[in-house]
């Protein structure tokens, strides 16, 4: 008995010593690959995005660094990589103003929001600085209107960054921002940048315009098509423009015009289902496996064509129709899955395409910056790590459900004119 045992204990220790590739002596420890939660996934995509764009503004050398790369099918090269400073400005900072706003959470997410705003802040003053190396102009072309609203946004997002600017920088952001006003918009979701630039400008106490606001709003109660749905501009597009801009934006002028007039209450009700019928359509167009239609142009936006749905998941309006947790495991595999490829970045900068590099999928008006708007995706970061969004146990999302064979409510569509 004890010779065998002894053969099966000197066997176990040859296949330990095999199976390590050597003799104990040799063997390396082997730590155990830390599994982390979503919300430590998600943070850390976050940083891994957007540390290049911040940390080298706040150094005063993002134009030194940033890629001076565009779209194979941009129409003006020159001109759009003057203005892809404001662009990846703005849409970074629209992107993590609501996880700037929070505050708490673990020790290291506090560290590490605190070093983002640190740099978010001398950043922008930086991009204000006449006399530094990264000050951005706003006037340069029509682009800006689009990126300036941006920038718009992520203050009405975050008033933590609005007051922390100070004074001074205050009045230079509020100067610049104006200065858009004298580009025409384009008659498209365009309309909707001026008025998300005057619904700042209303936000915190400064002479707004209302017609500008009146124009967009009315424009889109025409354009509404049904189904939660709207078109861009005269004609319809299978695309994601509903969610890159026209809910979000919506829904966060509907906000602060509200709070200044009633004369919009029964349209802001519409807007309201409307958001929530589209919120259900976007979880659908999930598949199992974080893939989504590749359908219409902005595509390499990534994650931002799922802006509505993590809009609607941070501001805590989801229809009842959706759980917040299942939210969080459909955006989770989204995020996966658009940035898993060896070629999403280069030389740690987003690359032109939607699962890693792809050149061909570039619009005409894509530049280094445009990629980064799917920083969009990251807003319920700004949720603290006890809601349910975040604390809730995993939970299958629609395709997941249909996908493998459980029953499921059908779906209709709905009028909401």
């Amino acid at each position: 008995m004890k010779r065998i045992l002894h053969r099966t204990l000197v066997a176990f220790v040859f296949l330990l010593t095999i199976g390590t590739g050597g003799t104990f002596a040799q063997k390396k420890t082997v730590k155990k690959a830390m599994v982390l939660s979503d919300r430590q996934f998600w943070l850390q995509q976050l940083d891994k995005m957007v540390r290049p764009v911040l940390y080298n503004l706040a150094k005063d050398s993002l134009k030194i660094v940033m890629p001076k790369v565009t779209s194979i099918h941009i129409d003006n090269k020159d001109h759009r990589i003057k203005v892809q400073y404001v662009e990846v400005l703005g849409r970074v900072l629209s992107g993590i103003a609501p996880w700037l706003e929070l505050e708490g959470g673990s020790k290291e997410e506090v560290a590490l929001r605190a070093q983002y705003r640190e740099w978010a802040i001398q950043g922008l003053k930086n991009s204000l600085d006449s006399n530094a190396k990264d000050f951005m102009n706003y006037d340069i072309g029509g682009q800006q209107l689009v990126d300036a609203s941006y920038v718009a946004y992520a203050f009405v997002r975050s008033p933590w960054l609005w007051e922390n600017l100070g004074k001074k920088h205050q009045a230079l952001i509020v100067k610049s921002i104006q200065t858009t006003r004298r580009f025409k918009p384009v008659f498209s979701n365009w309309l909707l940048f001026s008025a998300m630039n005057e619904a700042f400008f209303a936000k915190y106490g400064y002479e707004w315009d209302p017609m500008r606001v009146d124009y967009a709003l009315q424009q889109l109660e025409q354009w509404y098509v049904g189904d939660g749905m709207y078109t861009d501009g005269t004609s319809f597009a299978y695309d994601y423009y509903n969610s890159y801009v026209i809910h979000p934006y919506l829904a966060a002028i509907s906000s602060v015009i509200g709070k200044k007039t009633n004369a919009y209450n029964s349209m802001f009700e519409k807007i309201k289902k409307r958001n929530d019928r589209y919120a259900i359509i976007q979880e659908r167009l999930i598949n199992s496996d974080g893939t989504y239609p590749a359908t219409g142009r902005s595509i390499v936006y990534r994650g931002a064509a799922f802006h509505h749905l993590a809009d609607v998941a941070w501001r805590k309006a989801l229809p009842k129709q959706l759980s917040p947790e299942q939210v969080r495991c459909a955006l989770t595999a989204v995020i996966r899955k658009t940035l898993e490829s060896p070629s999403t970045y280069q030389n740690g900068w987003l690359t032109i395409g939607l699962y890693g590099e792809q050149p061909d999928m570039g619009d005409f008006y894509n530049n280094q910056g445009s990629p980064y708007i799917s920083s969009n995706i990251f807003l319920p970061l700004g949720l603290p790590e006890n809601d349910p969004f975040w604390a809730n146990p995993a939970a299958k999302w629609s395709a997941q459900k249909i996908w493998s064979g459980a029953d499921f409510p059908n779906d209709h569509s709905v009028d909401l004119r």
